[in-house]
């Protein structure tokens, strides 16, 4: 196969050299620019040159090409790198046809997602292409324009078989983007397993349930979290979202749009590092799970032997059986909630209101901050109010 120009674009995680791809914004930029190539060159094209915004020039593929008199399509098969995405492997297509209208008009078609929010980077309605996907098409476009000195109108489309299916593995469905995946890529590149890319999503998504009236968030660090709150706390899971461990950061970005409120629906196993002012939450940035509990343990009254029974767990379920075998759970888990509250209102220096409601899978409601109830009751009402104005 033919050299893409990321053969030595690489990074390292776990001492172990990742291989970076291609995002989905730059399949459909090349395929746009191969098939106006073709539309007004009349030949084939088997490759096609591209320059992303990160300045490294790819060198991709062209597959499936159709040549008409006035309209011409052709994919790009996404390549990911070593990145696990769900896009990866798909063809992205392209649909370049003469239109009458002036200039160069974009727009998605099968397996590209419609934006049904507001909030997000298109209006409602939109295809699901975002600005500098927009943009790459339309400059890759343009330059082919320019080299056959053709003055007209070109109507874009893409689009990519499957879409609809590999967005049920991605944010999209929580954004209200429906029907199939974004077009996305700021850089033109995919790094493999960048935390910068998850970030953007949860910034997304929290500017979409900003710009939907949502000033109060309950927010989950996983699965178990949300399986939690739509179960016991009776939440409608529609206005919740995930922050995976990036809790510190999620704050940071609350604080920065002005967010009035956020109440965490978290598992022990992650919050009780919160609880020591841990604000990464993956084991490799930090663990101290049973240094924590056994702390926590000795304020409610823990004697040595107890305390180091619990230094000596693996899991916090298993720290918790002690604290509960001895009478110790309730105050320890409640002093707990007040360290959590004290941290996530460190980071944010008080200027919006942090609360929290701390579970286990085996031993279920553990504690919670003294306000969170209040902030609860604000979450659900708003939830009713916005689900009222729907039905008007």
């Amino acid at each position: 196969m033919e050299k893409t120009g990321l053969e030595t674009t690489y990074v390292l995680k776990n001492n172990k050299k990742l291989r970076c791809g291609y995002t989905t914004g730059s399949c459909a930029a090349a395929a746009a620019k191969a098939a106006a190539l073709m539309l007004f060159s009349g030949c084939a094209q088997n490759s096609v040159s591209l320059m992303t915004p990160k300045g490294i020039l790819l060198r991709l593929e062209i597959l499936d090409a159709k040549i008409g008199e006035d309209s011409v399509s052709c994919a790009v098969r996404k390549d990911g790198g070593d990145d696990p995405d769900a896009t990866n492997g798909l063809l992205v297509y392209a649909a370049v046809t003469r239109s009458g209208t002036p200039g160069i008009s974009v727009d998605g078609g099968e397996g590209v997602g419609r934006v049904t929010r507001k909030g997000l980077q298109q209006p409602i309605g939109a295809a699901a292409i975002n600005e500098v996907p927009r943009r790459m098409i339309r400059e890759a476009v343009e330059e082919v324009c320019r080299d056959f000195e053709y003055g007209g109108g070109l109507k874009v489309v893409i689009s990519v078989p499957g879409g609809a299916e590999a967005a049920r593995k991605t944010f999209n469905p929580r954004l209200g983007i429906e029907g199939g995946i974004s077009i996305l890529g700021t850089s033109g590149i995919v790094v493999p397993m960048s935390e910068e890319a998850l970030l953007a999503s949860i910034r997304l998504e929290m500017e979409m349930h900003k710009a939907n009236g949502r000033e109060y968030l309950l927010i989950t660090p996983g699965n178990y979290g949300e399986a939690f709150a739509g179960k016991e706390l009776h939440v409608d899971l529609s206005n919740a979202m995930k922050c995976s461990n990036f809790v510190g950061a999620t704050l940071d970005m609350a604080a920065e749009l002005g967010i009035k409120g956020i109440l965490f629906v978290a598992h022990i196993g992650k919050f009780i590092k919160v609880a020591g002012g841990i604000m990464n939450t993956h084991s490799r940035e930090a663990d101290a799970r049973a240094e924590l509990m056994a702390a926590f343990a000795l304020r409610a009254g823990a004697d040595r032997e107890t305390a180091c029974r619990i230094l000596a767990t693996e899991t916090t379920d298993e720290a918790l059986e002690i604290m509960k075998q001895t009478g110790l759970l309730q105050g320890a888990m409640g002093l707990t909630a007040k360290r959590v509250r004290y941290y996530l209102q460190h980071r944010v220096g008080g200027v919006l209101q942090t609360e929290a409601i701390l579970f286990s899978t085996e031993h279920g409601y553990l504690a919670q901050t003294e306000g969170a109830e209040e902030l609860l009751r604000r979450i659900r009402e708003s939830a009713q109010l916005r689900a009222g104005e729907m039905m008007i």
